[in-house]
């Protein structure tokens, strides 16, 4: 068993609907286990400067319906290097914290996993982003919501688009994940997606709308995901205009998808991943990260969750070409 007294908890990298439910279960469920529980302001930058403070269970009560995330956080450049580490290592052997819980993406899993090795912290990974794309596990806190604040979106502009009988490109965020333009395509009965790493077939987007128009369709709606290079949506809408004769309508959803009260299904995953990440520490059990397979959240290698994963079930694609004809 372990002789872990104090652990710490941040969150790091963007924030995801469900991270305020994970906090309170690591909270809570070490308090109750007998651990004094430090939260830990900004990421990692919050660490190094010192921005530490102990909470108690009334510190998260009444956070549970709330997007974004109470010990807020951050980006740190200063993290990535050896000196910065070791600042952030020396940080928690003051405060006397013998173990850390993070929450965030691939690149916080990284400096966790950078911390352990190097300084010998013992940390557990809680995978919290939107655009669930962590190796290792079927699902993020994070996506449901932004899904369905996507999806939301859309049904609002697909009101408009039949009003006007136009076509409409609605850019989703993703970068290299093609998942929550998968999906909000499917849920949304959008006629085309338009993937991150995929090339664009206009030739194929002009013959679907102008089937779509024969049979009387009255609107269109084109998911793009963002990708890497910024103005994707604007892209496709020139070379509609241009090369296709077709007018497009460009509406870019950004930071809406982040925001608003986590769905139920991410307040229990998130719940589920805090207290399973307390207990492994419970257990004597660090680099390891909470991950959801196979419809169960456990417990694996932090090693086997550092990489993003970007590759989509060809199933969806056959299911979005199939009800979009």
């Amino acid at each position: 068993m372990s002789k872990i007294k104090k652990i710490g908890v941040l969150c790091s990298g963007g924030d995801s609907p469900g991270m305020n439910c994970a906090i309170r279960a690591v909270v809570r469920t070490g308090i109750g286990a007998g651990l004094d529980v430090f939260g830990i302001q900004k990421g990692y930058a919050g660490l190094l400067n010192g921005q530490i403070r102990e909470l108690q269970v009334s510190s998260v009560g009444n956070i549970i319906q709330h997007g974004g995330t109470m010990l807020q956080t951050s980006r740190c450049p200063e993290f990535m290097t050896l000196e910065g580490r070791k600042k952030a290592a020396d940080q928690l052997k003051k405060y006397k914290i013998d173990a850390l819980v993070v929450i965030g993406g691939d690149g916080s899993f990284n400096g966790a996993m950078a911390l352990h090795n190097e300084h010998g912290i013992a940390v557990i990974g809680i995978p919290g982003t939107i655009d669930n794309d962590i190796d290792g596990t079927d699902y993020t806190i994070g996506f449901d919501t932004a899904v369905m604040n996507a999806v939301e979106a859309v049904d609002k502009i697909r009101d408009t688009a039949n009003s006007h009988a136009r076509t409409f490109i609605v850019e989703v965020m993703g970068r290299k994940s093609p998942a929550i333009a998968l999906k909000v395509g499917i849920c949304t009965g959008a006629e085309n997606v338009v993937l991150p790493t995929a090339d664009i077939d206009y030739a194929k987007i002009v013959g679907d709308i102008d089937r779509g128009i024969k049979r009387g369709k009255t609107s269109s709606i084109i998911i793009a995901a963002e990708g890497e290079v910024e103005g994707i949506s604007h892209t496709i809408q020139k070379n509609l205009k241009e090369k296709h004769k077709l007018d497009a309508h460009v509406c870019i959803l950004g930071h809406i998808q982040r925001g608003g009260n986590p769905t139920p299904t991410d307040r229990l995953i998130a719940s589920q991943m805090g207290q399973c990440a307390v207990k492994a520490l419970l257990e004597g059990k660090t680099a390891h990260a909470t991950v959801y397979l196979e419809g169960k959240t456990q417990l694996a290698d932090l090693r086997n969750c550092l990489r993003k994963k970007n590759e989509f079930d060809i199933s969806d694609v056959e299911l979005l070409t199939a009800l979009s004809i």
